[in-house]
This record gives structure tokens, sequence and C-alpha cells, in this order.
């Protein structure tokens, strides 16, 4: 997978510009867990929803791998209702390969 693979022709501009930053985090690994995460939700995610995924987008690398990984403590403040949307994505669509 190459990256951004859903239209964004429907999607208003904010949809827009948070289905590109979860494509172009800097980690290729992250890439494509919220990249393909947007791809398939960024067009039915509440406005809350897309509250706590920008959210979730500002997040360190490090530390976001480190709550995905469970090597580190997920904080309270963390947008936990989304990351666990991702992590149940992630879940019933791996990666081919």
């Amino acid at each position: 997978m190459s990256g951004l693979s859903r239209t964004s022709d429907d999607l208003s501009p904010r949809r827009r510009k948070i289905l590109y930053h979860a494509w172009h985090r800097g980690t290729r690994e992250l890439d494509l867990l919220l990249g393909r995460f947007a791809d398939d939700s960024i067009g039915t995610l509440t406005e809350g929803e897309l509250d706590e995924f920008e959210a979730l987008l500002e997040v360190d690398d490090r530390e976001l791998f480190g709550w995905i990984l469970g090597k580190l403590p997920v904080p309270d403040t963390a947008p936990k209702a989304v990351l666990a949307k991702v992590l149940a994505f992630s879940q019933t669509n791996p990666l081919a390969g």
C-alpha cells in the first residue's frame, strides 16, 4: 500500500485535512494504521469522534506506539474511544502479507 487510497472529493475540508494527516504522520507503521482507519471511517465519524481523532493524530509517535503495544499506560486525558476504534479496526482489517 503506497498511501492514501480513499478519494476525498465528498468530504468537508476538515475531514480532508484529517484524512491527509492520518496518512502523513512521518512513521510509516502509524501512517498505515491510522491512514487505513481514516480511509474506512472518516466519512462516518461524528464531530466528537473527529475531535478525538485529531487529538490522537497529535500524540507523539513513540507514546502512541507505546499505547498501541500496551507498553505504556494510556492516560486518562487520551482520546480513548477513538483509540479503541482504531485498534478494533486493525484487528479486523490486518495488513495483507
